[in-house]
């Protein structure tokens, strides 16, 4: 009696086991390592504001005694999206919905319309336009990102960006990402609503779009995808990616800046290995805007690490 117990224990034991094993077989566990992620339902980002994490960042960003003066004078705005733990997003901000003029910064918006168009069947996915997108990224060429405008239009970009499934510019949070001239002498200006601005940015809306990308949220996952090669490995080493190359050198980089005068913009998601998978956004109004890019890395890492 005992042995045929066992030899039934072990065999729904054994049964178990394969079960088990078939049904990883069939349900993979999620690659948390690759981008875009793949988890299905995601939080809207303004419901995972971190009042801890945002107040380790202000604490760092006021003991700078110009940058206080900067934010204060709604000139310095920062955002910052903790991924290191995909399950539990954190996310804090400066003036997150404090529109600023954000020069080629807005580029990602003309990224995404572009691949929305290509999505519906609006526009051709020909060699030339990608060639064009990836110039306009990379190298943040103006006379690319001149032709995808004409291509596309200033009211597809601007129903990209409203369409409540991305969210990118909302009049009720300040405004956000928006394209309304080209990046030459000539043509007509489409300004915003809010403040008139032709190139402008919130950094709320640009940690949105990138949160979005990174869950392969925006168009479709393939197409987040493309848009992640289009912008990964960055050509222009300033800013953001002159300190990032230093403190996570093995990270990748999916970046999109702008400067424009005393405007210095900066975006990028940084993913990598030792903890540092963020996203980092910073827009300012000053003529040392590019060298407080730099040191702000530093300072983010200082909040992580505290």
């Amino acid at each position: 009696m005992k042995s045929k117990t066992f030899a039934l224990i072990a065999f729904f034991f054994c049964f178990g086991l394969t079960a088990c094993a078939q049904n990883k077989q069939n349900n993979p566990q999620p690659n948390y390592d690759q981008l875009p992620l793949e988890i299905d339902h995601i939080q809207p980002l303004r419901s995972l504001i971190n009042l801890p994490l945002e107040e380790k960042l202000k604490t760092e960003l006021y003991k700078n005694k110009k940058w206080k003066r900067l934010i204060e004078q709604k000139k310095m705005a920062v955002g910052l999206v903790d991924l290191r733990d995909p399950l539990n997003v954190k996310y804090a901000r400066v003036n997150g919905n404090v529109m600023m003029y954000a020069a080629s910064l807005p580029k990602i918006a003309i990224l995404l319309a572009a691949e929305d168009a290509f999505e519906k069947g609006e526009l051709e996915e020909t060699d030339e336009i990608k060639q064009d997108l990836r110039l306009m990224i990379s190298k943040s060429d103006n006379a690319a990102s001149t032709r995808m405008i004409d291509r596309l239009g200033y009211e597809k970009i601007e129903q990209v960006l409203t369409d409540p499934k991305y969210d990118l510019y909302d009049e009720d949070f300040g405004g956000g990402l928006w394209v309304g001239k080209r990046y030459a002498k000539t043509g007509a200006r489409y300004p915003d609503p809010i403040k008139g601005l032709s190139h402008g940015a919130t950094v709320s809306q640009v940690c949105r779009y990138y949160y979005l990308l990174a869950y392969g949220k925006l168009v479709s996952f393939d197409r987040s995808k493309v848009m992640l090669d289009m912008m990964v490995s960055p050509e222009l080493h300033h800013k953001f990616v002159n300190s990032l190359e230093t403190v996570a050198p093995r990270a990748k980089l999916f970046r999109k800046s702008g400067t424009w005068q005393n405007f210095h913009t900066d975006s990028v998601l940084v993913w990598g290995p030792e903890g540092h998978r963020y996203i980092l956004v910073a827009l300012i109004e000053d003529s040392e805007g590019e060298k407080i890019c730099r040191e702000l890395v530093y300072e983010v890492e200082k909040v992580f690490n505290n």
